[in-house]
C-alpha cells in the first residue's frame, strides 16, 4: 500500500521536512511517529506527504487536516476512512440489504 499523497501542495504551501514538521507540533513527537503516522496513520487517517529528492515533506496545512481528521475520528464525529475497495463496499451493502429483506 502507498502511502505517499496524490495531492500535490500548493506552490504557495511552505514545505516543512519531518523533522521540522516534529518540532511544531505539541509535545515534539519523535521523528519516527510522524514517520507512522505518514505510512500507517491513525484512527484511519494517514499524514499526507510529498517525496522531493528522496526526502519527505509536509506542509502545514496537512499537518492541521491530519490533526482535525484524527480528532473528529477519535472523537467519533466521522467514520474513518474504509480500505475497502468500492466493489468490496457495494457487495457488503448488498449482502447486509439481502440480509434484511429476508427479515435475518
Amino acid at each position: 500500500m502507498r502511502s505517499e499523497s496524490t495531492e500535490k501542495p500548493s506552490p504557495d504551501d511552505e514545505h516543512l521536512s519531518l523533522a521540522e514538521a516534529a518540532k511544531t507540533l505539541p509535545g515534539r513527537p519523535h521523528l519516527s511517529t510522524l514517520h507512522r503516522w505518514r505510512l500507517r496513520g491513525i484512527r484511519g487517517v494517514r499524514l499526507k506527504t510529498c517525496l522531493v529528492g528522496g526526502r519527505r515533506y509536509t506542509t502545514p496545512r496537512w499537518l492541521r487536516e491530519f490533526i482535525a481528521a484524527s480528532t473528529a475520528a477519535g472523537d467519533g464525529l466521522i467514520d474513518p476512512p474504509s480500505n475497502l475497495s468500492r466493489d468490496r463496499e457495494q457487495s457488503i451493502r448488498s449482502a447486509i440489504a439481502e440480509l434484511d429483506a429476508a427479515g435475518i
